[in-house]
């Protein structure tokens, strides 16, 4: 799966980006040359266009049976999701869902009722799933990045910063290197990403997130990890019921 968000959608981590380089290779949304590629080494993908806010696109081919990739749109809410949740059917009742609702179903719902200002923080909500999982979800209406990665990293998970700053995320690390060179990393386990919240772990989300420079397979120091501070606290809260703004602008 491949997802591109144009830096006024998702701002990139400054910490993403590999100072040692002037630039990545390319803008992956400039030309329509990236989605092009992703085409040509992804047999039988789709893509969907968001104009200048970005793009996603996913395929089935060569995917791991166990992570299966799905794909789901409701109300102009677009969700990317790979793995398989494991207390799926206690999720179904939680939030109201038929009996043949599926994991990409599940987080579109989780999206839907913290937007509309749910009962519940946005980390108890992503940790209360538990499985193997990485998802994106785009908000077409609200211009909202919603995403978000297990654990443990269970299934492979890398985003990265193109030549324009735009945000690239991928389950295929060749794919996010093609259009963002060195400045890219694996997603941090046990975090999630919003638009206007950024990066924050959902384990531990009174700590603050603290960057390491990330060495590759092939031994070149690239982007960032990140991982907890065990030493920092940070002020949360949710926005008060009845305010004039919802979730996706406030977290």
């Amino acid at each position: 799966m491949l997802a591109v968000f144009d830096q006024a959608v998702a701002k990139c981590p400054e910490a993403l980006k590999n100072l040692d380089t002037d630039s990545a290779p390319f803008s992956a949304l400039r030309d329509g040359s990236f989605i092009k590629y992703f085409n040509s080494v992804q047999p039988d993908s789709v893509s969907l266009n968001f104009g200048s806010s970005g793009f996603i696109a996913y395929s089935s081919h060569e995917q791991n049976p166990l992570l299966p990739r799905l794909f789901s749109v409701v109300d102009d809410i677009f969700c990317l999701f790979q793995g398989h949740i494991e207390n799926i059917a206690p999720l179904k009742r939680q939030y109201g869902l038929t009996k043949t609702a599926n994991e990409v179903s599940i987080v579109i719902e989780a999206y839907r009722t913290l937007r509309d200002r749910g009962p519940y923080p946005v980390d108890h909500v992503v940790r209360d799933i538990n499985g193997k999982f990485a998802f994106v979800l785009y908000d077409s209406t609200s211009k909202s990045v919603f995403t978000a990665g297990d654990a443990d990293g269970s299934v492979p998970f890398f985003w990265g910063m193109d030549s324009d700053n735009n945000l690239v995320l991928s389950d295929d690390e060749v794919v996010v290197k093609k259009a963002c060179g060195k400045s890219f990393a694996p997603f941090p386990k046990g975090c999630f990403f919003t638009s206007s919240g950024g990066l924050r772990s959902f384990e531990f989300p009174q700590k603050e997130l603290k960057a390491t420079p990330w060495v590759d397979s092939l031994g070149e120091v690239c982007g960032a990890i990140f991982m907890v501070d065990e030493q920092s606290r940070k002020e949360t809260g949710m926005p008060r019921v009845g305010s004039a703004s919802n979730w996706s602008s406030q977290y």
